[in-house]
């Protein structure tokens, strides 16, 4: 579709274009990384699936291997398919920039031969890839055409769309060769990434749309495929920082196995070799063994002893609120902890700490989460992506039960279906955790189901409040459409000054009324955008008989089109009248100007047009304030997500604790609610930075309750660790 100047928001600059395109990238990424765990364990079930179905003993037993590889491995294949995604989308989108910019690029449209495999290979990927793409089609148009807009191409087809299903395709088939070893599993995936098994591109094509809506890239979509924008995939978004980095640093140095010093040193003969044999690090790979099963069965006992005394403890005490994985330290059998167990269990021990300490979740949770110590400790023992990755399952549980706990309604106390549901599960991981992490990802499945009914049952609540922010914010963004609408015209200066005065001060509204229509009435844009333009054009300067002709043909049309539109908005007043008096006075003057004009007098009167024009253009500019860049408040509204609690300073001084239960599709209305969701309240986006900016609101801090446990611990390490000090002089 050919952009046009009606066309909801005006082309990027080359350097806009190129900013907004990465960061496309970055959603994408973003948006399909949220779904590679359960994507994983998917794929991991068709290739069993796979096994059990083959008739042929050898690939049964492949697909058998790589099932098993792929379960006990999930988290290092979803980061190289994360890897392998993100490098595609970058590669995808340089290209599409370097064919825009007339750049030249490597073509690989060169005769040669293509092996039996290769071929079955692409055909696979076309096939997939067109079911796919059908399968999506609502959202894939809409996408190639504000790309081609955003691009000032007429059009983007589909097989040059960066975020096509062909890019994902290939991305996670060339992940599986990498992750695997085994040369014979490389053919097996591509053939299971059918609809049940592989990534909803739905969500991340519709974050892509969004982005692109919220970026002001709004060329007429038919109306067959429009679509309904969510800020879903927008509030998944989360980018690094280089604390996060450092934290990760600081993990992988204390995590490293300690020197040897006797391994280290040279040997008699002055080699620099390890003296050790063979049957040395045979001996030294079974005693470490030995050591960890120790510690995994006396941590066994430890649990078994914890869930036999949770079914007789009262989570009101508290007696849990404390952690005493310190005492697992001293009591653990002699040479069953390794440094790396030592340090794993002190952080852990720093995470729980901050938990117990935090005034924002009940005593009666914290007991709850108590009983978890043991459990978490035996995970984080097996697995150290506990402590590097957010996403690791155990981490997930003790994230989601702090933040949760701000849900519970302590007025019906262990009664609410919440704190059942959460005693449930606990109660479940300290009876059944043994080494299964998948245990962590069912509970945490669980209780996430409970929550995800109750924002349903809280939106259904919230449904008319809701509606009302909708229309406003409908309303609001015509309004700004149609401002820029405006601004388009009258900022060549070309617009006589009555009438951009009238453009800017009552047609807005009449825009703003057809844009907000537009989805029931999709012609009343183009009427009242041509009623504009005509308006525009008849007070230009009519130089020819036929010009002014043409002009007193289009003249009871224009005027009954604007009186129409202005009946509609109401504008009926003093203003009104006095500016069809000077529109009449102003065509009466063009049409009694002299015809015959020499050559010499047209090109005055076009120097003088173009004079005054410029004039008005840099008045123009000097009035126009620049828009002041956010500052961190209005960053920290627009990164609030749903289930954030607020307390509000009353007028009283009191504090109200409320629930931010609702977020605009763009992001510009939120609504909370209380706990009981007896009282809700709207706010738009500056209005909620200026509470912030004011200090007359603050965001109750419950996630990130792991992150903020171990920067305090490794600021700690790193203060005492002469090692880091002396690194740090140096």
């Amino acid at each position: 579709m050919t952009p046009t100047r009606s066309s909801e928001g005006a082309q990027s600059t080359a350097a806009g274009r190129s900013r907004l395109l990465h960061s496309l990238e970055a959603v994408a990424s973003a948006t399909t990384d949220a779904q590679l765990e359960a994507f994983a364990a998917r794929l991991t079930e068709a290739l069993l699936k796979a096994s059990n179905l083959s008739a042929d003993a050898k690939e049964a037993g492949i697909s058998f291997n790589a099932a098993h590889l792929l379960k006990k491995n999930s988290y290092p294949f979803r980061y190289t398919v994360s890897a392998c995604l993100k490098k595609a989308f970058q590669q995808e989108t340089d290209a599409l920039e370097r064919q825009v910019s007339g750049r030249s690029e490597p073509s690989d449209d060169t005769l040669a031969l293509v092996s039996y495999e290769e071929m079955d290979r692409k055909l696979t990927v076309g096939d997939a890839s067109r079911r796919i793409e059908i399968e999506n089609t609502d959202r894939y148009a809409p996408l190639g055409i504000r790309l081609a807009y955003l691009l000032a191409r007429d059009e983007l087809p589909i097989e040059k769309n960066p975020f096509r299903a062909e890019v994902f395709l290939c991305a996670i088939n060339e992940a599986w060769s990498e992750f695997n070893p085994d040369v014979s599993a490389h053919q097996m995936v591509l053939p299971l990434l059918q609809p049940d098994v592989f990534l909803d591109l739905a969500p991340i094509l519709q974050a892509l749309n969004d982005v692109l809506i919220a970026n002001g890239i709004l060329p007429e979509i038919p109306d067959r495929y429009s679509i309904k924008k969510s800020n879903t995939s927008q509030e998944s978004i989360k980018k690094d920082n280089p604390r996060d980095a450092a934290i990760r640093e600081q993990l992988k140095h204390l995590f490293s196995p300690p020197p040897n010093d006797s391994a280290t040193s040279a040997d008699d003969s002055g080699t620099g070799q390890t003296p050790f044999s063979s049957a040395d690090l045979q001996s030294q790979v079974l005693q470490a063994t030995a050591a960890s099963n120790q510690l995994l069965g006396y941590l066994a006992g430890v649990q078994k002893s914890l869930s036999e005394h949770q079914l007789r403890a009262d989570p009101q005490s508290g007696s849990h609120a404390a952690s005493f994985l310190p005492n697992i330290k001293k009591q653990a059998p002699q040479g069953a902890l390794s440094q790396v167990d030592e340090t794993t269990i002190d952080l852990l021990s720093k995470i729980f700490d901050v938990v117990f300490r935090d005034q924002n979740i009940p005593s009666e949770i914290k007991s709850l989460i108590g009983f978890l110590q043991v459990p978490l400790l035996k995970a984080a023992l097996i697995d150290k992506d506990f402590f590097f990755k957010e996403d690791h399952p155990a981490r997930r549980l003790i994230e989601l039960l702090t933040i949760s706990s701000a849900d519970w309604d302590q007025k019906k106390g262990q009664d609410d279906p919440l704190f059942q549901t959460i005693k449930r599960n606990v109660a479940r991981v300290q009876h059944e955790y043994d080494q299964e992490v998948v245990l962590f990802s069912d509970v945490v499945s669980d209780i996430e189901a409970y929550l995800s009914q109750e924002e349903s049952a809280s939106a259904e609540q919230l449904s008319t409040p809701i509606a009302q922010a909708l229309k406003h914010e409908k309303i609001g963004q015509a309004t700004k459409i149609a401002r820029q609408e405006v601004a388009l015209r009258v900022g060549t200066g070309e617009v006589v000054a009555f009438v951009e005065t009238f453009l800017e001060n009552k047609w807005v509204s009449v825009l703003t009324l057809a844009y907000s229509l537009k989805e029931e009435k999709p012609q009343a844009v183009e009427g009242a955008v041509k009623t504009m333009d005509d308006l525009i054009w008849s007070v230009k300067p009519k130089i020819t008989r036929e010009e002014r002709k043409e002009l007193i043909g289009k003249l009871p049309t224009m005027l009954a089109m604007l009186n129409k539109w202005l009946n509609l908005v109401k504008l009926d007043d003093a203003e009104r009248l006095q500016f069809f008096a000077e529109l009449a006075e102003c065509h009466a003057s063009i049409v009694r100007a002299p015809l015959e004009l020499s050559p010499q007098r047209q090109l005055e009167i076009a120097i003088e047009a173009a004079r005054q024009a410029t004039e008005r253009r840099v008045q123009r500019r000097a009035s126009e304030q620049a828009e002041p860049e956010p500052d961190s408040h209005a960053v920290t509204v627009q990164q609030l997500k749903r289930g954030t609690w607020l307390e509000f300073v009353q007028r009283d001084g009191s504090i109200k604790k409320v629930k931010l239960a609702w977020i605009s599709p763009l992001r510009s209305l939120y609504i909370f609610s209380t706990r009981d969701r007896l009282e809700s309240f709207s706010l738009s986006a500056e209005e909620l930075a200026k509470t912030l900016r004011d200090d007359r609101a603050a965001i109750v801090l419950l996630s990130g309750v792991v992150g903020r446990a171990l920067a305090e611990a490794l600021d700690s390490v790193g203060a005492n660790d002469p090692v880091n000090a002396a690194q740090a002089a140096a």
